[in-house]
């Protein structure tokens, strides 16, 4: 497992290894409505208490220009090659906005990345309390699993496996990134797309959950990670609460 305060577009200069799934949630272009409809937008989450120093920010200072271009050339080249034989194709896994999708799907395909599968996670809770006057709110998160030419690697063990999953909610691990994703959740998707052993590359880590989720279950881990912040705060998460996290 190694967490790299770096651009991926670095890659080269660390030596790292192809991988057989990137695993990744990237920026959500969303801007300065990023916690539009969050209660985080007022003080302690309460409207009547007037507007946080939240209101009208973004996540962070790369959440509105993430070059997707640049993202799936260098993601091309992180996958392991197209291998001969069946069933050992890597893929990748992508996190993203429900508008993002349809864009990420063209891109995907200037880079070979020619087939995908919408996936979609349900929560039996929703973030966006300040719409409680609503009949509809929203509970679910997006993803895109792209692959090259033949299916990936795929470790049903018999069962169907539907595109529409649960998102377990996680009240163990410490939180340390706006939008980090379940441990369990990240767990059943590593061992679903991967064996023992193999390779899994964030390009995105943020809070690095999907290092420590493959840590978990026995893959080896890289991600790459701009913000020194959050850096910091996984390596002091890392060192901290690992036994609890892992045991």
């Amino acid at each position: 497992m190694k967490m790299i305060n770096d651009n991926f577009q670095n890659r080269k200069q660390y030596n790292i290894p192809k991988a057989q799934l990137v695993l990744t949630d990237i920026p959500y272009n969303l801007g300065n409505n990023a916690y539009a409809s969050n209660p985080q937008w007022y003080k302690d989450g309460d409207n009547a208490n007037g507007e946080s120093e939240l209101a009208g920010k973004q996540f962070f200072d790369t959440d509105k220009n993430f070059n997707l271009n640049e993202f799936f050339h260098f993601c091309s080249k992180l996958l392991k090659p197209e291998p001969k034989k069946k069933g050992e194709a890597g893929c990748m896994i992508v996190f993203c906005s429900f508008e993002q999708q349809f864009t990420l799907i063209e891109v995907a395909k200037k880079y070979g990345f020619s087939n995908y599968i919408p996936m979609s996670f349900y929560k039996n809770y929703s973030p966006q309390v300040l719409k409680v006057n609503m009949r509809v709110v929203g509970n679910t998160e997006y993803a895109l699993l792209f692959y090259r030419d033949k299916l990936p690697k795929f470790n049903n063990e018999g069962r169907m496996i539907f595109n529409s999953l649960p998102f377990h909610r996680d009240n163990k691990t410490t939180k340390i990134h706006p939008t980090q994703k379940p441990i369990e959740l990240l767990k059943d998707l590593i061992r679903l797309f991967t064996d023992e052993g193999d390779v899994v590359i964030d390009p995105c880590a943020g809070s690095g959950s999907t290092l420590l989720a493959s840590e978990m279950i026995n893959r080896k881990s890289f991600g790459f990670e701009i913000k020194k912040e959050f850096v910091r705060d996984f390596e002091k998460h890392i060192a901290t609460n690992i036994q609890k996290d892992l045991f």
